[in-house]
């Protein structure tokens, strides 16, 4: 802990209480060394999120399906990329929905769709399914996702931090219909910005309570999320149901963060 020791010694100097300094210290390292362990590959099998196969959806079936993707450059040392797949009954095609940023630069929307290539690589990286919803359970909700989409309120506003970004829209989809189940990792950088009218509202899932400003700082507490801290938009969740840990950079170490409906009875 001579990390620990050297920070407390720094400020001390300039006085002040020296229980209160380490515990702001032992706060600092737990959320920046988990970053810096990220950065070094150390824990590169952690890093992916879970990765399952794909299997395949029946022409027949409607199937609603959330992913999360380490995105591009230096950024997928702490991030992920997110989207929302949605398939009707009779089609041979997903139709994908996310926030592409660039489209800010050319005065277009942010939030675009498209067909196919739902489970796509993005930018080389393998995308983790979060949620997969199929059969009648998905035709029950699916026409709520859609509304979510369209009340969408940021879909020509983006910011790569603290947000609105592409986490910041799927954790929207997961509060407007909280039967998704959906538990976004520490690493969907985004997902806990909200306007300060909406300090206190509901947490991502829909199961619990969060307290955000803008994204920066905040907490929240959920049947789906368990406990989790907020600190300039990183994350620390302790998934007390789920018997897992969430760190920055790391995204979660323990039980596997999936929610699956086949529709079966």
């Amino acid at each position: 802990m001579a990390g620990l020791r050297f920070i407390v010694r720094g400020i001390e100097a300039v006085g002040g209480s020296t229980v209160l300094i380490k515990f702001f210290a032992f706060i600092g390292l737990l959320f920046v060394l988990p970053i810096i362990v990220s950065s070094s590959g150390a824990l590169q099998a952690s890093n992916d999120i879970n990765n399952v196969g794909h299997n395949p959806v029946a022409e027949d079936d409607a199937a609603i399906q959330i992913y999360a993707a380490r995105t591009w450059g230096l950024k997928k040392i702490l991030a992920v990329h997110t989207w929302v797949a949605l398939k009707h009954p009779g089609d041979v095609e997903f139709t994908r929905y996310e926030i592409f940023g660039w489209a800010k630069y050319h005065n277009e929307e942010v939030l675009i769709s498209h067909q196919g290539d739902h489970d796509a690589l993005w930018y080389g990286n393998t995308p983790a399914i979060l949620v997969d919803i199929r059969g009648q359970h998905a035709q029950q909700l699916i026409s709520d996702v859609e509304q979510a989409i369209e009340d969408y309120p940021y879909r020509s506003d983006y910011t790569v931090w603290p947000g609105p970004n592409s986490n910041t829209f799927t954790a929207f989809i997961g509060r407007q219909v909280p039967e998704l189940k959906l538990d976004l990792p520490s690493t969907a950088i985004g997902k806990d910005y909200v306007e300060i009218k909406d300090v206190v509202s509901r947490s991502v899932s829909g199961s619990g309570i969060q307290f955000s400003l803008w994204g920066l700082f905040g907490a929240s507490a959920g049947i789906e999320e368990g406990l989790e801290i907020n600190l300039l938009g990183l994350n620390f969740e302790l998934d007390i149901f789920d018997l897992a840990i969430e760190l920055p950079g790391i995204g979660r170490i323990g039980a596997p963060q999936f929610e699956h409906d086949d529709g079966e009875a």
